[in-house]
């Protein structure tokens, strides 16, 4: 049952590896495991996926699919987690984890009042914000991706259970 859910969303071996663009990898795509459909390599593909979606930097796909090849985990699933944070939830999820690093750094927040925006008032309020953001994201990006870790543990597990429970009831 999950091994259907999972292959139903992600791209197959063969169309990843034929891609253009990932050439140069085809030797690191040859390791079967990072296609692999199993509770480790789905678990750790959702730990990873998970946390670069909530770190506020640039190319989190990458920073994905690298984590990805080194703990050889699955691959397609980790970097299309990372679209968590989209064009759509992306303002939400920072603003969220900003607070919650002002929050946790007991400072308050900053008034902004802004008539014209320059280089130089953008310099100044990254200057200000980057602490709480980064700190709030972090703390936020360990805290989902090991509960989404522990949850694909534990439903796998339940699911597996449940289909020994059918096929025991159904032999007796």
């Amino acid at each position: 049952m999950p091994k259907r859910i999972f292959r139903k969303f992600t791209p197959d071996a063969a169309r990843v590896k034929q891609q253009p663009a990932l050439r140069f990898l085809r030797p690191l795509l040859e390791d079967p495991n990072l296609f692999h459909f199993n509770r480790h390599s789905i678990s750790l593909a959702m730990l990873v996926g998970v946390f670069f979606a909530f770190i506020p930097i640039p190319f989190q796909m990458f920073f994905a699919a690298s984590l990805a090849l080194w703990i050889r985990c699955n691959l397609p699933l980790s970097v299309g987690l990372v679209w968590i944070t989209n064009p759509v939830t992306i303002a939400p999820i920072f603003f969220t984890t900003y607070q919650f690093g002002l929050w946790i750094l007991d400072i308050p927040g900053m008034d902004l009042e802004v008539h014209e925006i320059t280089f130089t008032l953008l310099q100044e309020e990254i200057a200000k914000i980057w602490k709480p953001l980064f700190i709030g994201s972090f703390i936020i990006a360990v805290f989902f991706s090991i509960n989404a870790y522990l949850l694909t543990q534990l439903l796998w597990r339940l699911s597996v259970v449940r289909q020994w429970r059918r096929r025991k009831d159904k032999n007796n």
